[in-house]
């Protein structure tokens, strides 16, 4: 099963690359290749030429600190409700299951583990298999009604097994190790938009990240107060973003 997973990962993994390095392979062909030195660009003759990131460093200002200027104060202020939200989320984390941190999540209990291994199996557990065999020879010798009867009782063993998975992870809610992944997802994005990226985007490059939205409704069902701060700033969000980013403003 473990084996299973780690290939599957790398194959979702070359999928998701296969485009960017296409993307590269082709500019370098069309501007690159077959030309003198003076008519390069200056990102074909980089050790590794990335085409994208000539274009975010020279033409977009994009780098590791670029962004730390007085004037871009405006927009880190823009940016710091969901960066908070990032920061906190992760802290909230770390607090609760400092063990899972430190371990990448090897060392989370073996219900947990058991019910992970289940959610991203993509193969029926095999009393599942023995089940459907044991029905379909009964129904050979004992008829359609004792076949009706087997199957009930195999959907209700089903039900109870999928309760017992869902069920260990919902006694830890956002403190499980499920969401470790998430947890380092949102780590990596928050400082990529804080330290490279420019910064008022970070509403919109961080809401890709579930864990946010798991952390914000974990606030707002257990601090009323800080619960209210999060519905205005998302209803006001919506609004003023709406108004001010189709008025050409760096609202995102």
């Amino acid at each position: 099963l473990a084996l299973w997973i780690l290939i599957s990962g790398a194959l979702r993994c070359i999928c998701i690359f296969v485009p960017f390095i296409t993307f590269q392979a082709y500019g370098y062909y069309n501007m690159c290749l077959g030309r003198s030195s003076d008519e390069m660009r200056p990102w074909c003759k980089a050790r590794i030429p990335l085409l994208y990131n000539y274009i975010q460093s020279h033409y977009w200002g994009v780098g590791f600190l670029r962004y730390f200027k007085f004037k871009q104060l405006p927009n880190f202020l823009l940016a710091s409700p969901i960066l908070s939200l990032a920061v906190c989320s992760i802290i909230y984390y770390v607090k609760s299951r400092p063990e899972i941190v430190r371990s990448l999540g090897f060392q989370a209990s073996v219900e947990e583990k058991s019910s992970m291994a289940v959610i991203f199996s993509s193969q029926k557990p095999q009393r599942s298999n023995d089940t459907q065999f044991s029905e379909k020879y009964s129904s050979r010798n004992q008829g359609n009604h004792n076949l009706k009867s087997r199957k009930k009782i195999s959907q209700g063993k089903d039900l109870a097994e999928g309760r017992t998975v869902h069920g260990s992870l919902e006694k830890l809610g956002y403190t499980s190790a499920f969401v470790l992944p998430f947890i380092l997802q949102v780590g990596f994005m928050a400082a990529t938009a804080f330290f490279v990226m420019h910064v008022q985007v970070a509403t919109r490059f961080l809401s890709a990240s579930p864990s946010l939205y798991w952390f914000a409704s974990l606030i707002m069902t257990s601090h009323k107060k800080w619960g209210y701060v999060i519905w205005v700033y998302c209803f006001a969000y919506i609004l003023l973003g709406s108004l001010l980013f189709s008025n050409f403003y760096p609202f995102t």
